[in-house]
């Protein structure tokens, strides 16, 4: 008697193409590699080839399927060759994580106005570009299978802020509303658009404040799991925005914070 035919994972991309931004390192490399491990090929973004390579070499080493994309996503003419190389070699876009960031903890009066242009540039203006430029790539259509996903990486600064970070939380606050905003201009097109709010993350780019036994002892008390997160469990928050079984949720923003928000 013949198997029963198995339908695929829910989670499963295979046949679909991914760009992460800023993901030679850190939360975005995880993210690149979960979405491989699921059965995308990943285009991995960064400014420098020989990061972004190794990125691409590493994903590969593990069995999945990557390709270079080395552009600065807050020079819009880059971004503009990228998606027209993209579309010329790949054809169709379907997933885009727009994750890059860039952070400047200083008080108020301490920004020249310069200082805060340029932050809201990369950290706003830019996923802005990037999404609507990948959003032409995107194919159309309602239901799981069909049409595009584009997943911002927000923050736990948009909902709520503490002083001596203010435009960062600036841009990320006005990254949740592109996300909502995003999704109403899109949904007719079958586009999904969401996004992650990462808490406090044991990332390269953190390690003095997880090397501070103060941190971590504030995080004990401050969070649910009472722990930092661990840089591959951000992953499957993106995996599963970025697949069919997300296919009837737009417009939000998931913490992925242990509790960070939920916990006083």
């Amino acid at each position: 008697m013949p198997l029963a035919h198995t339908p695929p994972h829910p989670f499963r991309l295979d046949g679909r193409l991914a760009l992460v931004s800023g993901s030679a390192r850190g939360l975005g490399l995880n993210m690149a590699q979960a979405l491989a491990q699921a059965g995308a090929q990943v285009l991995v973004n960064g400014r420098h080839e020989e990061s972004v390579n190794a990125a691409v070499q590493g994903i590969q080493a593990l069995g999945g399927q990557a390709h270079p994309a080395v552009f600065d996503i807050s020079n819009a003419d880059a971004v503009a060759r990228a998606m027209d190389q993209l579309h010329q070699r790949h054809g169709a876009l379907h997933i885009l994580v727009n994750n890059v960031g860039q952070r400047d903890r200083r008080p108020l009066d301490d920004f020249a106005l310069a200082d805060v242009r340029r932050l809201l540039e990369v950290n706003l203006v830019a996923p802005l570009e990037l999404a609507r430029r990948a959003a032409h790539l995107m194919p159309t259509g309602q239901g799981s299978a069909a049409g595009g996903r584009i997943i911002n990486i927000t923050s736990i600064a948009g909902p709520i802020s503490r002083a001596g970070d203010v435009i960062y939380t600036t841009a990320k606050g006005g990254l949740d509303a592109l996300t909502r905003a995003l999704a109403a201009e899109l949904g007719p097109r079958g586009i999904t658009v969401n996004a992650v709010a990462p808490g406090y993350f044991a990332t390269e780019a953190n390690q003095a404040m997880v090397d501070d036994a103060t941190v971590a002892g504030w995080l004990g008390q401050r969070t649910s799991l009472g722990r930092w997160g661990r840089p591959d469990e951000i992953a499957g928050a993106v995996v599963f925005l970025a697949s069919g079984a997300a296919s009837y949720i737009t417009g939000q923003t998931l913490a992925v914070d242990g509790g960070y928000l939920a916990h006083f």
